[in-house]
């Protein structure tokens, strides 16, 4: 198996692996599940540049890698609704529309349909990871109790609940935005898609 894959499943290896050290509640642990996703964010960040270095690209890449980033985007979302940080409404919407539109777009790729993805769909994921570094490094200052005691007033401020609800419904929205779009973009596309796959039967 060639090594951006590698990549890819260690990737989706650590995923359950932060996950679970991020729910823990204890804070050494909850320190080393940021770590971790700082790792398998490293990995997707390798693996992308090996492929289109050295040409290293497989039909199993092209379904798995972008379904490898949405699963731990996932994880982390679903995270902070474990630990009373976001709202589940809106991490559902997210997590439903990421999949969709990623396990679409990867069927098609493997049928050879090229679907357009638009600028404000890349702009969506950019805003998505930024919320989420922003909320795991300031989640995990927190564990470090001297820190944050130190700090109060200014963690209180960055973590204000009406802060993050807005935000987050912000984001929740443009993702589903940008999910509809999508969709209508690429109708006629969606629809030959489906037309040969019940010719295939």
């Amino acid at each position: 198996m060639l090594l951006p894959n590698q990549l890819t499943i260690l990737r989706m290896i650590l995923t359950p692996v932060f996950l679970i050290l991020f729910l823990s509640g204890e804070p050494l642990l909850i320190q080393i599940s940021f770590a971790v996703f700082i790792i398998a964010a490293l990995t997707d960040w390798y693996d992308g540049w090996l492929a289109r270095k050295f040409n290293y690209i497989t039909e199993w890449g092209k379904f798995f890698d972008p379904l490898a980033d949405k699963i731990l985007t996932s994880a982390a979302f679903i995270g902070f609704v474990f630990v009373g940080v976001l709202e589940l409404w809106m991490v559902l919407l997210i997590v439903i529309r990421d999949l969709l539109i990623t396990i679409l777009r990867a069927y098609a790729d493997y049928k050879k349909i090229s679907f357009t993805t638009r600028r404000s769909a890349k702009w969506k994921t950019f805003i998505q990871m930024i919320f989420l570094y922003y909320l795991l490094f300031l989640y995990t200052l927190k564990t470090f109790d001297v820190f944050y005691q130190n700090n109060y007033t200014i963690f209180e401020l960055l973590l204000r609940q009406d802060l993050i609800y807005y935000t987050m419904l912000f984001i929740t929205l443009f993702t589903v935005f940008t999910g509809m779009t999508y969709l209508i973009s690429n109708r006629v596309l969606i629809k030959k898609l489906v037309k040969n796959e019940v010719k295939s039967y």
